[in-house]
């Protein structure tokens, strides 16, 4: 029995320690448990619940450095063998250097602070794109933050050629640091909300130094997809079904009024994946990324996590590929639709600390299709709170059917949750407060558009008949919780583009 640990307080922690425990692998015969290192206060009463068997291990903060001591001391102790850290931050505040220090740098999967500003710093992570030949937005610019006469002249000049723009806090954000400018009036505005949500950001970081880096850039078109690659110390990868994102709030493009998130629903696979496609993105991505890291150094055991712009030809085929960033660690909501259709998830961690991806395949369910929908903490409050990704409402009760969603086949996966013991009951903790999981077989002669349709629907009807609620103070009878809709809905659209 190999023990892989999971470190951080998202869904995608425990849906991958669940992955882990419970996924039957088809030539893999060693067995795998998973486990979760400090996780949200809700998750262990989740899964004692649920009778998961999945165990977890506290840490005394949520900071970098207990978390090493943590992981440190369950390695020692034999409690765990290996740990994927799920949070880029942990990567940022050094805990895999923490570990290569007590000389157990083979037992985690991630970059150290040597190679992390591949997702912590944009800027300089474009520089070694452009070094290594893989190909970026068309256009981009590093300039100072605080010159806005530099910015409104880049920004004109770009949307004349490109027709829209992308103005990028370059350091962690939470994967919000984007704001997208289609035409000329939204200029100074956006431009004005970026600064107010990173002044302070950009102070702690650069003090009275005059230059605030910002990074502009064409905005791209086409498809957008990312690409989860698990890369062993050798430079072997191995690139895992694809998933489609959805991380605006609200449907349609993004905007002032509706804006990135750290992402609300994701669905796998992405519609317009493709052998070709897979190929292309090792080709002219992973591997030519993999020989700059290892030129540079900074190779070592991880997962990159490119997020790409793709160009189609008339049969849904890739012509072109761009990348938009690189992220270094698994996608949140996308790793749990992703995992839910694998089946050696512990075999693939386990080969990419050993240097031996060039003899694990994943093992995919490929005639299935999996939806993953955020139920996110909408409007409302004592303080006319505006909800998710704004100002959130705590502190609310839920109320679970739970003989409903197991009848039904989908799994929920608890996040920004609480639990009262003294009350017996979950509590809202704002934000994405827990994921809606399920899985759909397409059968030979079916149509994956119809097929994902269904289970679209089954997954709204179960949000809109109040199976799970969060019960708002003013309205016992309410629901606090708030949903998008339209995740899912694109392999029907995939399947009339393209027909």
């Amino acid at each position: 029995m190999k023990r892989i640990a999971f470190a951080g307080t998202d869904g995608r922690t425990m849906l991958c320690a669940l992955v882990v425990s419970t996924a039957t692998s088809e030539f893999q015969q060693n067995p795998f448990e998973g486990m979760v290192v400090r996780g949200t206060p809700s998750m262990p009463e989740f899964s004692k619940m649920m009778s998961w068997p999945v165990t977890f291990i506290p840490t005394s903060s949520n900071s970098a450095e207990d978390y090493a001591k943590t992981i440190i001391a369950a390695i020692g102790k034999g409690e765990i063998d290996c740990v994927v850290p799920m949070p880029e931050t942990l990567l940022f505040e050094g805990l895999v250097d923490s570990l290569e220090s007590a000389g157990m740098g083979d037992r985690v999967v991630g970059l150290n602070r040597a190679g992390a500003f591949i997702e912590a710093d944009k800027i300089k992570c474009k520089y070694l794109c452009r070094e290594a030949g893989i190909p970026v937005a068309p256009s981009w610019v590093d300039l100072d933050a605080k010159e806005y006469g530099e910015v409104l002249r880049t920004c004109l000049a770009l949307m004349d050629e490109y027709g829209g723009v992308v103005l990028k806090y370059p350091y962690s954000a939470g994967g919000k640091g984007a704001r997208i400018i289609l035409n000329s009036w939204e200029i100074r505005e956006v431009y004005n909300i970026l600064m107010r949500d990173y002044a302070e950001s950009y102070r702690q970081l650069f003090g009275k130094q005059n230059h605030w880096p910002l990074l502009i850039e064409a905005r791209m078109s086409g498809v957008e997809i990312s690409f989860t690659i698990f890369v062993d110390k050798n430079g072997n990868f191995r690139i895992l079904p694809t998933a489609m994102d959805y991380p605006e709030r609200f449907e349609g493009p993004a905007g002032k009024e509706n804006p990135i998130t750290g992402g609300v629903g994701a669905i796998s696979p992405h519609p317009m994946e493709t052998p070709e496609l897979i190929q292309m993105a090792g080709d002219t991505i992973a591997g030519p990324l993999i020989e700059a890291m290892k030129k540079q150094g900074i190779l070592r055991p991880c997962v990159i996590y490119p997020g790409c712009f793709v160009s189609l030809n008339s049969q849904g085929k890739p012509t072109s590929i761009r990348v938009c960033e690189i992220n270094i660690r698994l996608g949140e909501p996308e790793a749990q639709p992703v995992a839910r259709r694998l089946r050696n998830l512990g075999a693939i961690i386990s080969a990419t600390l050993e240097g031996r991806l060039d003899e694990v395949k994943p093992e995919v369910r490929e005639d299935q299709i999996s939806i993953c929908v955020a139920l996110v903490t909408g409007p409302g409050g004592p303080d006319g709170q505006k909800g998710y990704p704004w100002s959130c409402t705590k502190g609310e009760p839920l109320e679970i059917d739970m003989k409903y969603f197991q009848r039904k086949g989908i799994q929920i996966i608890p996040s920004a949750m609480t639990y009262s013991p003294e009350e017996g009951v979950f509590k809202s903790d704002g934000t994405r407060v827990a994921y809606l999981n399920a899985n759909v077989t397409v059968k030979p002669g079916e149509k994956r558009g119809e097929v994902s349709e269904r289970l679209r629907t089954k997954l709204l009807a179960a949000f809109d008949n109040g199976r799970i609620r969060v019960i708002p103070r003013e309205n016992p009878s309410g629901n606090r919780l708030d949903i998008r809709r339209d995740i899912g809905s694109h392999f029907a659209v995939s399947g009339e583009i393209f027909v």
